[in-house]
């Protein structure tokens, strides 16, 4: 299993975002980043895909194994990212296809199964919710096999009851494997992470969780406490946000 370490100074161009970040995510875990909207979340799912772009890392971003992480982490993107001309089967089978080895379609429906799209296999992104194409680019990710995985709001576009149901079955499905979660719903955040951080422009404040297995149960009264805490602290951020330096 595979632990990151990420240190440093996060630019945009030539405006820095987070000055001092410090992020140790343990390997088989789930680690999540929370904050406000461009405060740098999607940048540093990116910088982990190893995509290219105006951002940069002033610091460090290693594995546990010294390792490179090229080829070794599945990214869910914002938005999904779909191919609008193909079938669900060949969207969730792109990364193969792009590989140019034969995609394991058996599997891909199944994928398409778990996260209750069975029947739909032939349908196009566009004859489907949001909700739907949201749950197909899961399926995207899950048949890719990383031993890291990168997740970018992954359940935004759902519904109350299918997010939980899809939180479950990805918790489920990627145990063992070393996550990286980015979200805005502080439940989603005391459900799945196993280590959890707020990001500010100084840095990466580390937030308390309940000390239970994930995914937790969102009745329990401790994990109902830590939301109303979380949520209490980023509401507080983001008054402060707003006020600005004195």
């Amino acid at each position: 299993m595979t632990a990151l370490n990420l240190q440093g100074d996060l630019w945009m161009g030539a405006a820095p975002l987070i000055r001092n970040l410090s992020l140790d995510m343990p390997a088989g875990q789930c680690s999540c980043l929370l904050g406000a909207s461009g405060i740098g979340k999607s940048t540093i799912a990116r910088l982990v895909a190893g995509l290219s772009g105006p951002h940069r890392l002033e610091g460090r971003l290693e594995a546990s194994d010294g390792v490179p992480l090229g080829g070794r982490v599945a990214l869910m993107a914002q938005g999904g990212q779909l191919l609008p001309w193909a079938d669900l089967v060949q969207n969730v089978t792109i990364g193969a296809r792009l590989r140019g080895v034969r995609p394991d379609t058996t599997r891909a429906r199944a994928l398409l199964a778990q996260v209750g799209l069975a029947g739909l296999e032939g349908r196009r992104p566009g004859q489907l919710s949001g909700g739907q194409c949201q749950r197909v680019a899961l399926a995207r990710v899950l048949i890719e096999d990383r031993p890291v995985v990168v997740l970018d709001e992954p359940f935004s576009a759902l519904d109350s009851p299918t997010r939980l149901a899809m939180q479950d079955l990805a918790a489920r499905l990627l145990r063992g494997r070393t996550v990286i979660l980015i979200t805005h719903d502080p439940l989603e955040a005391v459900r799945l992470a196993d280590k959890a951080w707020l990001l500010s422009s100084h840095g990466a404040e580390r937030l308390s969780l309940p000390q239970s297995p994930t995914p937790r149960d969102y009745r329990a009264s401790q994990v109902l406490s830590a939301q109303a805490s979380l949520l209490a602290r980023l509401q507080r951020d983001m008054a402060c946000s707003r006020i600005g330096p004195a």
